[in-house]
């Protein structure tokens, strides 16, 4: 089986691209590459105002990796509920979180070590 290399940056532009596309809020990318163990290099993570939105959120960050890059998830979960949506691009995770359930979960405090990025939303 052939394995296509996608461009990581691309890759995060795009999942950014389609989270600030139906107003995702509270973009953070961290990095884990200096982290031993992790499971992937980054993780970006976001929150909706709704599951409706999350899964909004979740639909326009696939749609627009395909598009542009002829990517699609590893895996994905949680999209019954949309609460928290995980999306694996392998190298790439994405978290798509309802508030309440992201301050509950934490993860960038779990990741302490991993160096954050915060995404200025370009529409507040």
């Amino acid at each position: 089986m052939a394995t296509k290399t996608v461009n990581t940056d691309l890759l995060i532009t795009e999942i950014i691209k389609g989270i600030e596309d139906v107003k995702g809020e509270n973009i953070s990318i961290l990095d884990l590459r200096e982290i031993e163990n992790t499971v992937c290099d980054y993780f970006i993570i976001c929150d909706g105002n709704s599951n409706t939105q999350v899964s909004a959120i979740s639909g326009s960050i696939q749609k627009g990796v395909s598009k542009a890059i002829k990517d699609k998830p590893w895996h994905v979960e949680g999209e019954s509920n949309a609460e928290w949506i995980l999306l694996d691009y392998v190298n790439v995770v994405v978290h798509v979180f309802q508030k309440p359930i992201r301050d509950f979960y934490n993860i960038e405090g779990l990741w302490g070590d991993a160096k954050i990025t915060n995404i200025e939303n370009s529409y507040q």
